[in-house]
């Protein structure tokens, strides 16, 4: 038989929802012509637990455990999102002290979060070392994470009015020691992936969201900056005390292929560690005295009939809570704008028309978490 007689077919394939590529209970239904995937659609909702509605049916601090849950790799910056958007709708104070502690535990929080994007990563594209050393750094987090508040994955430690327990002088000893050393231990991950000509040429000019399609698709955080925009809502929209604290905003420049491609997606991560390290640094030595915790009514009720709409700069974008009061203890509607939900619009464009290996790649840098995304 002559190769010209062969003719290939047109196959259904579902990747996922048990599939190590889709970073979660993730299900893709491809269409392939070989090793061509020629149109991908996201199936959702393995992980739905109606969180939204749960919101809406406890008290505006019983919320604060649930919000863990939705992105588990950085329940920090999730717990900080709610407290402030509950506190916008109370109009409270938070303590100066409560802030920085917020500040430099968020921070920490994003490198951990974004270790795990990196090792992961390098998983999806063949490098099995990246995620033992990524691995590594981040116990050293979480160990920092379990003296502080005795949890190691859900925390529930950002609370309406601050945070609930001080930072001790061990505390901040330890999260210095981390941060001294974390940049050097960063630059042996970076080696290992950043200049790699394997890990080059499954990355760069691959999977390509161009600033145009980023900006169509509603795209935040490290996706959006990977494309070439100049955004991030620390420095564009500030709150807490990041105005106090000088950072650079790391932004996608096609280094190793076009602006927007799967390695500006990984690049922009490792910098943005490195920026948060230095957040981290800056806010530990200018760590103020006083309380921890502003003092707020163990029953809070919303004014009726207002209306809030809070974002803040999770690791993967920006995370908001649009809550709504009638005057009642419990929210009557509470909303929640997931960045990797909004990452996931792209998957149609993203990956038509392109190798198996690549839509694995391309995936993995969006850094996808499906707690978030099913909610």
């Amino acid at each position: 038989m002559s190769p010209t007689s062969l003719k290939s077919e047109r196959m259904l394939i579902s990747m996922g929802p048990q599939h190590p590529s889709t970073h979660g209970v993730l299900r893709l239904l491809l269409q392939t012509d070989g090793e061509v995937v020629e149109r991908a659609e996201p199936h959702l909702g393995y992980l739905h637990r109606c969180a939204e509605k749960i919101g809406e049916n406890l008290q505006y601090k019983q919320f604060t455990p649930y919000t863990d849950r939705m992105d588990y790799i950085a329940a920090m910056n999730e717990n900080w999102a709610w407290c402030r958007a509950v506190e916008e709708m109370c109009a409270l104070e938070v303590p100066p002290r409560a802030e920085y502690i917020r500040v430099i535990i968020g921070e920490l929080n994003r490198i951990a979060s974004h270790l795990i994007a990196l090792g992961t990563f390098g998983l999806d594209t063949g490098a099995w070392t990246p995620l033992l050393l990524a691995f590594r750094e981040r116990e050293t987090c979480l160990d920092i994470f379990e003296a502080v508040c005795g949890a190691r994955l859900t925390y529930n430690y950002i609370r309406v009015g601050g945070v609930l327990w001080d930072l001790l002088p061990e505390h901040v000893e330890a999260i210095s020691d981390f941060v001294d050393r974390f940049e050097e231990k960063l630059d042996a991950l970076d080696d290992l992936l950043t200049n790699n000509h394997i890990f080059v040429k499954r990355t760069a000019n691959v999977g390509v969201i161009t600033a145009e399609q980023a900006i169509e698709y509603g795209q935040t955080g490290p996706i959006l900056r990977a494309s070439g925009v100049d955004w991030d809502l620390r420095r564009d929209e500030p709150y807490s005390v990041y105005p106090e604290l000088e950072f650079e905003i790391p932004v996608g420049r096609g280094i190793k292929g076009t602006t927007g491609d799967s390695w500006d997606r990984y690049w922009v991560r490792v910098q943005e560690m490195r920026q948060a390290s230095r957040l981290i640094r800056r806010a530990v030595d200018r760590l103020p005295p006083g309380d921890f915790c502003g003092k707020a009514p163990k029953v809070l009720k919303g004014p009726k009939g207002r209306e809030v709409y809070v974002r803040t700069e999770n690791p993967r974008g920006e995370i908001a809570f649009y809550v709504v009061s009638d005057g009642k203890n419990m929210p009557y509607r509470v909303k929640v704008r997931a960045p990797t939900y909004v990452s996931l619009c792209l998957v149609e464009d993203l990956f038509s028309n392109v190798y198996v290996a690549d839509l694995v790649a391309a995936l993995g840098s969006l850094d996808i978490v499906m707690g978030q995304v099913d909610r």
